[in-house]
Order: structure tokens, then sequence, then C-alpha cells
């Protein structure tokens, strides 16, 4: 699928960028080819200007209807002319009034009627070769001189047109195949993240349906051996309900985390934001995992850490742990962290909450002594379903695997940021550094 859509998308960057090429080259060969039309246009029309003033003019017997009247010596006017134009390959043809050719620099004479105009026009002759020509009605006054035609050959426009197409193909060819190989690669960069969205969208769904499926399976077995067996005593009756109802509050608690991270995903959680007092709401925290620690023999603690008095702070004492934030994405992010620390702790051990202010930015360290985690499975335990021990997925005490992807999430939407460092048998440190000011 992935591939389809790459190959389309490379064909239609090649595409679109093939036509942009094509009027591009098109546009540059019009400009080209006439630029070398008017060149030689303008070369023909100095030609005639220059050959009209060097034309030697003489008086002959006046008409008897009275006047001057002249004509063209056409020996000398053209003696000199003929080899001066040789070079630049420009013929000359001089006309009487009535059109007879009289001189002409051209090996064979050229059976085409005249045009008196200076605008230049291409004529074909009939062994094929093409000529551009400008021709000039010469007169005194009313009385017509004859004609001079100008021609020079079209193969110098010819020429370099020729080049410039080649230029122009091989370059647009080369762009292309370029153009291909680039387009090619920037959509496989193009659908790299979407790959990976999908890839991330496929294993959240087969780990959704894996952790609703045991569940499911769980109260069906027993909600079933509840109707198959009509012997069972109250006390049975009352151990199966409780276990449903466990099951079903986990289910619960698997729909609510699932809802969060679905809302965070599409942006519709919207924030309550508020002068939050870290330190109360920790403690609050601390006081609801108590009951769980204290069972499990864990010492509960916090330290609240004074800034240092070199440390200027603009807020006033009792302020110093305020922020604005959410108060109960906050208190679900380290009631999240606290009981994980609780949890991977054995009995005996500490779970220490470190509160201070940094500047502009208040520290949390959730501190624990329990078994601590691999150090390969340190970049992935913010995965949503991902645990770093396999053997606790089904366990009384396991997780939905969300904990850390929804302590992420919340640290994102306050700006801040979270970091776990751990080590096996010595226990795992985790640091929520948050702004003061949220600049949402």
């Amino acid at each position: 699928m992935f591939q389809t859509t790459r190959r389309r998308l490379a064909i239609w960057y090649t595409a679109v960028t093939a036509v942009l090429l094509l009027l591009f080259a098109t546009g540059v060969y019009c400009y080209v080819r006439s630029t070398l039309i008017e060149r030689i246009d303008d070369t023909l029309n100095h030609v005639v200007e220059v050959i009209e003033r060097s034309l030697v003019i003489d008086p002959v017997q006046p008409s008897p209807a009275g006047g001057n009247q002249y004509r063209i010596n056409v020996e000398a006017s053209f003696r000199d002319n003929a080899q001066n134009l040789e070079d630049d390959h420009i013929d000359l043809e001089w006309f009487s009034p009535t059109g007879l050719l009289l001189r002409s620099t051209l090996h064979e004479s050229l059976d085409i009627p005249l045009h008196p105009k200076r605008t230049g026009e291409t004529v074909q002759l009939p062994s094929g070769q093409l000529l551009r020509q400008v021709t000039e009605r010469v007169e005194i006054g009313r009385q017509v001189l004859g004609y001079l035609r100008v021609s020079h050959p079209w193969f110098e426009v010819t020429k370099p047109i020729r080049l410039l197409t080649l230029d122009l193909s091989l370059g647009i060819s080369l762009m292309l195949v370029s153009v291909a190989a680039s387009g090619w690669f920037l959509s496989g960069l193009a659908i790299k993240p979407v790959r990976e969205s999908y890839q991330r969208l496929k294993q959240f769904t087969a780990d959704a349906s894996h952790e609703l499926r045991n569940p499911i399976a769980m109260i069906q077995t027993n909600v079933q051996a509840s109707l198959s067996d009509p012997d069972l005593d109250q006390a049975q009756h009352r151990q199966q309900l409780q276990v449903v109802e466990r099951l079903t509050r986990r289910l619960g608690r698997l729909v609510d985390d699932l809802l969060f991270l679905a809302r965070q995903d599409s942006g519709a959680v919207k924030s309550r934001w508020v002068e939050v007092p870290l330190d109360a709401l920790l403690m609050e925290v601390m006081e609801e995992q108590q009951a769980v620690a204290g069972e499990k023999g864990i010492t509960l603690c916090a330290d609240l850490i004074e800034p240092p008095l070199s440390l200027s702070l603009d807020a006033p004492a009792e302020n110093l742990f305020v922020l604005q934030g959410d108060w109960d994405q906050l208190a679900r992010l380290f009631t999240n962290l606290v009981s994980n620390a609780v949890q991977h702790t054995p009995t005996g051990g500490e779970v220490r909450l470190e509160l201070q202010r940094t500047g502009s930015h208040l520290q949390v360290k959730v501190i624990d002594t329990g078994t601590g985690i691999p150090e390969d499975a340190l970049p992935h335990l913010f995965d949503r379903f991902y645990r770093a021990d396999p053997a606790r997925t089904h366990g009384a005490t396991a997780g939905s695997g969300l904990g850390l992807a929804i302590a992420l999430a919340i640290v994102e939407n306050h700006q801040g940021h979270i970091k776990i460092e751990s080590q096996l048998k010595r226990g795992t440190t985790v640091t929520v550094t948050l702004p003061v000011f949220n600049t949402n």
C-alpha cells in the first residue's frame, strides 16, 4: 500500500516538474528564436541603409513633362559592396523600377516576387533553402529608382536554434531523471511518518484488543460458572462477583486511559489552567498512596528543597511552589508516578518525593529503591502498552501499560520535560520539570 502511494507521489512530482520544464523550455526557445530573427532583421535593415547611402545617382535628360530625372549607376554603386558583404553571408539584388533584376550577388537568380517592406520575411527556395529577406523601394521624391533586396541565409537562425533545442532536451532529460530520483526520495520521507503512525496504530489496536480480551474472558468465565452451577453457596457467589467487580474496575480504568490518550492526540482535551500549589498537590497524592505503601511496608516521604539564597526569585515565599496548570491532570501525573514507584519497590523499601524550584521551573523527583529497569528498556518506557517486565502483564498488580504514556502526554501539555534514570536492583528516579508560567 505504501509503496504504491510512494510511487504515485514520485510520478506526480516528475509529471508536474516535466510540465513546468516544458513550459520553461518553450518560453526560452521562443525568446531566443525571436531574438535571433530580430538581430538578423536589424542587420539587414542596417545593410539597406548603408547601401542606400552609397548608391551613385546620376541625373538624366529632363523629360518632356519637365522636372529632373535620375538613375542609379549600378556598376559604380555595387562594385565594392558585393565583396564587403560576402563574408557576412548577405546577398544583394538590385531591380529596376519595373522589377527587372539588374544586379545580384547570388549564384542563381531567385524567382521570387518583390514585396517591398522593411519588416523582413522568410522565403523558401526551390532547393529547400530558407532565406530571410528585406526589400526596400528606393525613390527620390515620387520617382522610383529601383528596388533593393537584401537576403540572409536562414541557417544563421536554425543552427543556434538546433543547438539550443539539443541542449534543452538534454537538460530537461537529466533534470527529469534527477527529479524522479528526488521525488522517490522525498516521497519516502513524506510517507515515513505516515507509515510509522500506521504501524503505531496497528500495534496500539492489537495491544488494546489484547488488554481488553483477557478481563472480558475472565468476566465471561466467572458469569458462566455462576449460571451453570445452581448449587454454589452464597460465599462462592460473592467471591465470583468480587472478581467480576475487580475486573470491571480494571476495564474501566483501561477505557478511561484510552479515552484520555485519544482525546489528547486529537487535541480535544480542554485544560483548565489555574494556580496549582504543587507542594499541596503532592501531599494529597502521598496521602492517597499511603495505605498501599503501608500494606507493603514501604516508607513514603517528601522533601521540599528551599532554593539557595544566592538565587533571586520573583515569587514570594508563599508562592514559591505555585505554577499555572491543570490540577486534575497534574494529580493524575504524580499519582501514576508514585503508584508505579510503590508497585515496583519491595517490602522495606522507600519512595521519596523531592520538590524544588530552579529559576522559572519546578522540579519534582520521584525516587524509589525498587527493582530498577533494564537499560535497554529505558527508551521504550513511554510507548503505549509497553512493560519492562512482561511477567507482570497479567499479574494481580498489573497495569495497562499506559501510565507513563499518559504521564508524558500531561507533561508535554504543560510544556515540561520528563526523564527516567534507573539501575537494576538499585532503584529508579523519575524527574519531572514544569514551567511556572504556561504560555498556552
